[in-house]
């Protein structure tokens, strides 16, 4: 065991979040996720419907003894949070991880049913906000993240967000060894959330496709797109990449900025974005549009999800004792 914040907290052997992706974890990557001594947490949207979601929250209550957390998207572009925070509340998670919005009314209809509430960041300004609100834990959210990516890398953000906050930070990005979930926790992190290099196993829902290119590309072959959402996002650069580019075209651009224009622009750029990435995650097209984050350098196979998490610990555990080694001589 790896004795931390989150272990306590959630009583797991190891530190370690599996990542909230859409269209990539499901139910069965969650029970896994559990009994391999970590915990899973799952995007809301990754349910078509309310029912879904509610069928889904009871069937993981059963299996995984209630220690699973689900990703909320918080702002308008997220036409179904409300509905997703009634089911929620109906059926509370171990934890909530709130996203590009304000997390308050989560905070305040979640937190009295027990459930913790993680916060992703990328700066302190948000940060400090979202501790004053009542959030129990921070998602620093750094520029080797999956997804929607901060700015900061982790070896900075960490640092900055202990000395400036008072609640727990888990580094999110970045980490697919090891050796990078000791260091981030020797830059006081409680935790690491791990995204990418969990696409290509097993349990996972997504093509067979998705999870090769997982397997094939590295971290010089991520890119950050503003196609998708029109927040910057990291996908693998595939040939249908380089051909649309990663840029929003002038009117798209103009369109964004615009302040009367700009919240329906984002929410059809968001939903164009979104369906787009559903289309590559299922089917194999020319159209291909993979998110992902540079730690897939580290992935060489399709494995269980276990597997992974094996090999992260025995990785870790091999860091630790060479480290003691070198202080010793």
């Amino acid at each position: 065991m790896i004795s931390t914040w989150l272990t306590k907290t959630f009583d797991i052997k190891y530190p370690v979040i599996l990542a909230p992706m859409f269209l990539v974890n499901n139910t069965q990557m969650l029970i896994e996720a559990y009994n391999s001594g970590i915990i899973g947490c799952i995007p809301s949207l990754n349910f078509r419907t309310a029912q879904e979601l509610e069928a889904a929250m009871k069937l993981l209550t059963e299996k995984c003894q209630g220690k699973f957390g689900v990703n909320l998207i918080v702002n308008k572009s997220n036409i179904h949070v409300k509905d997703h925070l009634d089911v929620l509340e109906r059926n509370p998670p171990a934890f909530v991880i709130t996203s590009l919005g304000s997390p308050e009314e989560t905070i305040k209809r979640l937190k009295p049913k027990g459930v913790k509430i993680f916060c992703d960041v990328v700066d302190i300004e948000y940060a400090q906000k979202v501790e004053k609100l009542g959030a129990d834990a921070l998602i620093a959210v750094n520029s080797g993240a999956g997804g929607h990516a901060g700015n900061i890398p982790t070896s900075i953000l960490v640092p900055m967000l202990r000395e400036h906050c008072k609640i727990p930070v888990i580094s999110a990005g970045g980490v697919g060894t090891g050796a990078g979930l000791l260091s981030s926790l020797a830059l006081g992190a409680e935790g690491v959330s791990i995204g990418s290099p969990f696409i290509a196993t097993v349990e996972s829902g997504v093509s067979e496709d998705y999870k090769k290119a997982v397997v094939d590309y590295g971290a010089e072959d991520i890119v950050m797109s503003t196609k998708i959402s029109g927040t910057p996002c990291s996908v693998i650069l595939t040939p249908y990449v380089k051909k649309i580019g990663t840029d929003q075209n002038l009117l798209e651009s103009f369109l964004s900025q615009n302040k009367t224009a700009k919240k329906y622009v984002k929410m059809l750029t968001y939903y164009k974005g979104m369906k787009a990435v559903e289309q590559a995650a299922f089917a194999a097209t020319y159209k291909t549009v993979w998110v992902a984050g540079p730690s897939i350098e580290f992935v060489h196979k399709i494995e269980p999800l276990k597997n992974i998490v094996e090999r992260i610990v025995s990785e870790y555990q091999i860091a630790f004792e060479d480290l003691c080694k070198r202080n010793q001589s």
